[in-house]
């Protein structure tokens, strides 16, 4: 029988996302192709160092330690590489003992046709274009953007925190969409009249899905996984995304009703392995304390009439 990914969380991510090759892109873009392969295969041998996502893919497949016969887990690398020049890559995964096994080497074509193929849960990538392919296919993906964080320690222990925005990430726009054509206090009274009618889902709905069937394998107490609604809405716009999430039966383990509040501080307290929003003026606040994802979907992200 073939293997299959069945009841596993499947994360796929790009090269750029995982480690640190923003010396080898300035030489693909100032140089061109044939200067970056002699670039990378002079250094194969030299380890790359951890880029943003990096934390947050050693904690993912840190799941699959807490039972060895049952991993949890399975992490897809999608490169723009050709499999020569992806070597160096490969090398550096190994170097790191990740338990990465399965990649993609398209050698410049865009990545996101193999995120379905492996039946991915969630795409990483730095490439904003293949990022926005695979959303409007119909799947969670995020742009990782640069950030401070790639500094940090990587090796930290503890739970996985992810924390995500809800509308037109973990819900649809509709409600967003009320609030950029008639302002805030029409979003409050439509959201009001509309609290027991349980919003659509929005790109990332079957990603925190599939960390709710993971979390409910374990006591509330004991869960690797530990989960964040950080949202601007407030009362009375809060009952809404309390009620949706009652109706999908998905868990979340901590809801933030800021109220337009800066999200970078309560990120930082809530210590996000990742965070993932639409809006890129909160990405950019974000991206100084958590390695953050822009979900480039949603009406905050069209083109101004």
């Amino acid at each position: 029988m073939p293997v299959t990914f069945d009841g596993k969380l499947v994360v796929a991510i790009s090269s750029r996302a995982l480690f640190d090759l923003e010396a080898s892109n300035r030489v693909f873009e100032t140089e061109g192709v044939a200067a970056y392969h002699r670039y990378q295969l002079a250094r194969e041998d030299e380890v790359l160092a951890p880029g943003i996502a990096f934390g947050l893919v050693r904690k993912l497949l840190a799941l699959n330690a807490l039972e060895p016969k049952r991993p949890r887990a399975e992490v897809i690398l999608l490169s723009r590489n050709t499999a020569d020049t992806g070597l160096r890559i490969m090398n550096s995964i190994a170097h790191y003992g990740l338990d990465l096994t399965r990649a993609a080497f398209t050698g410049g074509e865009s990545t996101h046709p193999y995120v379905p193929a492996f039946d991915a849960h969630l795409f990483l990538s730095a490439n904003p274009v293949d990022v926005r392919k695979a959303l409007d296919a119909g799947h969670a993906a995020a742009t990782i953007l640069p950030s401070v964080v790639l500094g940090q320690n990587f090796d930290a222990p503890g739970e996985l925190r992810i924390a995500f925005d809800g509308d037109a990430v973990l819900f649809s726009d509709e409600a967003e969409r009320v609030y950029k054509r008639e302002g805030l206090e029409r979003f409050a009274e439509t959201e009001a009249n509309a609290a027991r009618e349980p919003l659509s889902g929005g790109p990332f709905k079957s990603f925190l899905a599939a960390l709710h069937r993971i979390q409910s394998e374990f006591p509330l107490d004991g869960a690797p996984i530990r989960t964040a609604l950080v949202t601007a809405r407030s009362a009375p716009a809060h009952e809404r995304v309390i009620r949706t999430l009652r109706a999908w039966d998905i868990r979340i383990d901590e809801a933030l009703f800021l109220g337009g509040l800066d999200k970078a501080p309560f990120l930082k307290a809530f210590g996000a392995d990742i965070f993932f929003d639409d809006q890129r003026g909160h990405c950019e606040s974000a991206r100084d304390h958590v390695a953050t994802g822009h979900v480039p979907f949603g009406v905050a992200n069209e083109p101004a009439r």
